[in-house]
Formats: C-alpha cells, sequence, structure tokens
C-alpha cells in the first residue's frame, strides 16, 4: 500500500498539474470507488462538475483536492490506486474507474489533459467531502505526521511511553502517528535498531526520539527518490516508479544479509503481512514476567 512519500509524491503532482483547472465532465466507469460517498455515482458527478480545484493537500495516506465551493475531493489510493494526468485522447489503462475532464483559465501548455483514477484492486476510493476543503470531517481522527510542520513529537513519545503495545503496531496506527506503513516502519526500526515488539513503555524518550528521527530521515529519503515500487501498482501522476526500493535495507530482503552486521534478515508473520529484521542488530524482547 502505498505510504506517506507515495502519497506525496502523487500530491505534489496534482497541485503541479491540477490547481486552478475546473472540472468540466466527471465519467464513473465503475461504482465501486466511490461506496462511501453517500452521494452515489449521480451525486458524486453533480457536485463537482463547474468545480474549480484551489488545492491539493494531504493527511498521512489521504490526499484531497479543495474546491471553491469549500467542499473537496478526499481520495485514498488503497493497495493499487493511481491519479494519473494524461492527454484527452490517450489509450484508456485497463483498470480505469473514474476520469475527470478539465479545463484551465491558462495557457494552452495545459490544455488537453483530463485526470484518472486507475485502481486495479479497488480498494482505494473517492468521494465529496462536504466543506472539507481544509481538513475533511471524515479523516479527521487521523494524526498528524512526522512531515508536518504542526507534528507534536513531544506528546506522541509521552503517548507511545504510556501503551504496552509493540512498536511496530504503534508506528502503524494512523491515529498516533500517520502516513508510516509496513515499508518504512521496518526500515526505521532497523536503522534504531529496535525490534518490532518491544513495548513501547520499555523504549526509553530517547530511543523513542531516535526512532521518530529515523521515520522522518527514511521517509524524506523516499522522498527525495519518489517512492518505492516493487511493481507498476505506484507510479506518480506522470507514470512513473519511484526508486527507493533500491535502498531498502530490511523490508524484503529474507535471507539477505543485514548491511551492518552480515546477519540474514528475517521475515515473520505480523497482522496479516510480513515484519522484516535483523535477529542480531534488533533482538526480540524478553517476555514479561507473570504476574503471581
Amino acid at each position: 500500500m502505498p505510504e506517506l512519500p507515495e502519497v506525496e509524491v502523487v500530491r505534489a503532482g496534482l497541485e503541479r498539474h491540477v490547481t486552478g483547472a475546473t472540472f468540466t465532465s466527471v465519467e464513473v466507469l465503475h461504482p465501486r470507488p466511490l461506496r462511501r460517498d453517500p452521494r452515489g455515482s449521480t451525486g458524486f458527478v453533480a457536485a463537482l462538475v463547474g468545480r474549480r480545484v484551489v488545492g491539493v493537500r494531504r493527511r498521512g495516506k489521504y490526499f484531497w483536492l479543495a474546491l471553491d465551493t469549500g467542499d473537496a475531493l478526499l481520495g485514498h489510493l488503497g493497495m493499487s490506486g493511481q491519479m494519473l494526468v494524461q492527454p484527452v485522447g490517450a489509450p484508456e489503462e485497463r483498470h480505469l474507474r473514474v476520469r475527470f475532464g478539465l479545463d484551465f483559465a491558462r495557457p494552452a501548455a495545459d490544455a488537453g489533459l483530463e485526470l484518472r483514477f486507475v485502481d486495479q484492486r479497488m480498494f482505494g476510493g473517492l468521494l465529496v467531502s462536504t466543506g472539507g476543503a481544509e481538513l475533511p470531517s471524515e479523516i479527521a481522527h487521523i494524526a498528524r505526521d512526522p512531515l508536518d510542520p504542526e507534528w507534536d513529537e513531544a506528546e506522541v513519545v509521552r503517548r507511545v511511553r504510556r501503551r504496552a503495545s509493540g512498536i511496530k503496531r504503534q508506528l502503524l496506527d494512523q491515529t498516533l502517528v500517520s502516513g508510516v506503513g509496513n515499508i518504512y516502519a521496518d526500515e526505521a526500526l532497523w536503522r534504531a535498531g529496535i525490534h518490532g515488539e518491544r513495548p513501547g513503555d520499555r523504549l526509553t524518550a530517547a530511543q523513542v526520539r531516535e526512532l521518530l528521527g529515523h521515520v522522518r530521515d527514511v521517509m524524506n529519503h523516499a522522498l527525495v527518490q519518489g517512492g518505492t515500487s516493487f511493481d507498476a501498482l505506484y507510479v506518480n501522476v506522470n507514470g512513473e516508479s519511484g526508486y527507493f526500493d533500491r535502498s531498502l535495507h530490511a523490508y524484503g530482503r529474507e535471507g539477505e544479509p543485514c548491511d551492518r552486521c552480515g546477519t540474514p534478515v528475517r521475515r515473520v508473520a505480523f497482522m496479516n503481512r510480513s515484519s522484516f529484521f535483523c535477529p542480531t542488530c534488533q533482538r526480540p524482547p524478553r517476555r514479561r514476567a507473570a504476574r503471581t
């Protein structure tokens, strides 16, 4: 699933290419991506046609196009969603789900473009959020992320250290830290030398701050390289893949030597997915003594 760096790359691309455009048409080719919009396909189209995009924003893994009405087109890419800016008349993608016609009150350089939502597995989705231009109410519960200027690291450290749950599970809790997924959690934990099952209340404040610093660093590094791509499902708005997968130290490297100590990287099952770690650099925590 795309994580913060991938979604930020898409957001920045949409901001560059779509801000100022007016939706001239909306064509829903499959209703499933709109399943969370109570308006249905007809209402979705009516709420967008004629509306102008005034900005593109993000909270964690969600992005939204702020509209001149004060509403917003809220989106989540799910496992395989793509927002593509394509020339009008370009061949249709096999899994094209929603097409947006665009009109620009700018020079002809932007003419003849349309926005396409493509989603092979259809876990992603779109909806119109009433009054959501600044922050859609549907995602108000999502926490800020480590790259947000208003991120409160001290409060996150305090909350982590009050919880007995494993630190990786906490990093994936979008109400605590948003934007972090399986890939970047494993990478940050490897950099910090911390096992993902280490309980938060067994970490010092300094350890949590160092780990959050690695989360921020690994995301910034990924942003520079356009995100992580293991196949053709994640691309930016121009259809280009990111290259951060070539810099990974833990995720997806089962059996390969750890870049720090040479021990083979191990994979274990975790929350219906996998965790990758070095058993030498990231020693599993001891079990808590049973109370008598």
